[in-house]
Order: C-alpha cells, then structure tokens, then sequence
C-alpha cells in the first residue's frame, strides 16, 4: 500500500512511520502543517518547524505547510489540497495518523475532507490500548520531549523528557489532573529527539518555556544540533 503521514514531529506520528514501514508500505511522503497560532483544532503549533531536520533524517519527501485559521473543515482543506495535487503523479492509498484514534476532530475531518480523493485516512495503532502503546514506545528507546501543554498539572512537565523512570509518576499526575495519559485530545503536544528508526539525532541547545497561562505552554526551540550517532558510537 502506498501511503502518507501526517508527521507533527511528535512520538504518534513518529511511531506511525515504524508502524508502516515495518507493514512493508511505500511511504511516499509526510506532510507537516506549522500553524501560526497556537488555536488549530487538528496540528501541532509547537517545534513543528524541526520536521524538516527530522524529515531529512529519515530520508523522506517532506511537505512542509503552513495553516492561519482555527476552523476543522478549512484546516483538512490544506491537506486535501495537498495531496489533490500529488495523486496526479505520486498516488496514495492512505493518509495514516499516529496514535490509537482518540483524535476524533482530527479524524472525522480529514476522513469527509479526503473522501472524494477515494485516500483512505485512519490511525496507526487505531483500538489498541493506548497505555501499552505508550509504554511500547518508550521500551523501543524513542526520546520524546513535552513541548506543549494545555492542561492542569501540565506546567511541571513541559520542557521534560518522558522516560521509562518517570513514566509512572505521568500517569498518576493524568489521574490526579484528569489528562489522557498519551495526550490525545489536545493535552500535550511532544518532539521525538531520536528513536531507532533514526541514524542521527537531535540535540536541543537552547529552548524557552513560554507559558500564555498556568495551563498553557510551549516550548520554542531557539538552538539545536544533528548528531550522527554512528560516528558517536564508534567514538
């Protein structure tokens, strides 16, 4: 099957592209949308800019957009059109999201929006449990950064790497403060720093926490480096 990614950067989508290529898909692209605001109902705001570094990495055709408006329908539509141009001569079967389909604007908006194109769109790890997943993730060795929050017992963790060492700690606080543990519904956004599918990685030098309230923040990444971690390893 030929595919696309809808690729923010973050550890779903991150997880979506090992997903298909352990499928044996033919990702034919990932399309990343840099909203100007921080209100969009279907992307990520915060360091989605980095895709391209990502994107370079992994060695994929990269789409890199940007979105201005905070409507579903209009939003879908940047990625519809997108991908109207490309079936002309780079065809898709499926748009595939990442994580375990809680995103249900994001979805339906899409779905309507790609239905004419006959793109099928669905998430990665759709009905799968998504603390297993999350876990799975993290045993893999996927470093995953927090780099915004829009929820209640969320400032301390903006900023954080999510590890196996403080996995649980994340999961009492999404119980005590009644977030979705995996973030899906807006909680939290993450950046993906490295994971096995990966030959480099991403160091991050400087960053700032820029709160707009005590329960919303990002992360603004102002300083960064690739690292080739093979030539790490053999140092």
């Amino acid at each position: 099957m030929d595919v696309a990614i809808l690729y923010s950067g973050g550890k779903d989508s991150t997880y979506a592209i090992e997903y298909c290529q352990n499928k044996g898909w033919d990702i034919k692209y990932l399309i990343s949308i840099k909203p100007n605001r921080t209100d969009c109902y279907l992307y990520h705001f915060a360091t989605v800019e980095l895709t391209k570094e990502l994107a370079k990495i992994l060695k994929y055709n990269h789409f890199y957009l940007t979105c201005n408006i905070a409507d579903p329908e209009k939003e879908a539509l940047i990625v519809k059109n997108l991908i109207q141009e490309q079936q002309k001569t780079n065809k898709i079967d499926a748009l595939v999201l990442g994580g375990v389909g809680l995103q249900e604007t994001q979805l339906r908006s899409l779905q309507k929006t790609l239905l004419p194109l006959k793109v099928e769109v669905f998430a990665s790890h759709a009905g799968l449990d998504p603390e297993n997943v999350f876990r799975e993730i993290l045993s893999k060795g996927y470093r995953i950064l927090i780099t915004q929050i829009a929820t209640d017992g969320g400032k301390k963790w903006l900023g954080k790497e999510i590890s196996k060492d403080n996995f649980e700690e994340l999961k009492n606080d999404s119980i005590k403060y009644g977030f979705n543990l995996i973030f899906e519904g807006g909680y939290a956004d993450t950046l993906v720093l490295d994971g096995p599918i990966f030959n480099k990685k991403l160091e991050i030098l400087d960053s700032e926490e820029i709160f707009e309230s005590e329960y919303n923040g990002y992360v603004q990444v102002k300083k960064y480096k690739v690292v080739n971690k093979q030539l790490q390893t053999i140092n």
